[in-house]
């Protein structure tokens, strides 16, 4: 799909379901940070579920829920994300 779009070079590492376990496993996520050689600590989750934010807290990955994705922000607040953010703009401001 990313091909499709032409945005390939926009992603380094990617991965879904087919690829590995489901969420809320943060194997992904892990398999993500090894193929980058990332430590864990270096990595931030931005998510619009409870599930990718349950994933990256079972895996002690700093976290950033989006109120404008699939579930609601109250659901967010619940794996408990740094912030939660209304605007992808607003994402810079944290992302350091």
């Amino acid at each position: 799909m990313l091909g499709n779009l032409g945005w390939e070079d926009h992603f380094h590492a990617t991965r879904c379901a087919d690829e590995t376990a489901s969420k809320t496993d943060p194997l992904m996520l892990s398999e993500i940070i090894q193929e980058l050689d990332y430590e864990v600590e270096d990595a931030v989750m931005v998510g619009d579920t409870e599930f990718d934010l349950e994933m990256a807290s079972r895996l002690g990955m700093r976290r950033v829920g989006v109120s404008y994705g699939a579930h609601l922000p109250k659901h967010l607040g619940l794996h408990q994300p740094e912030v939660i953010i209304d605007e992808i703009k607003d994402l810079l401001h944290i992302i350091k």
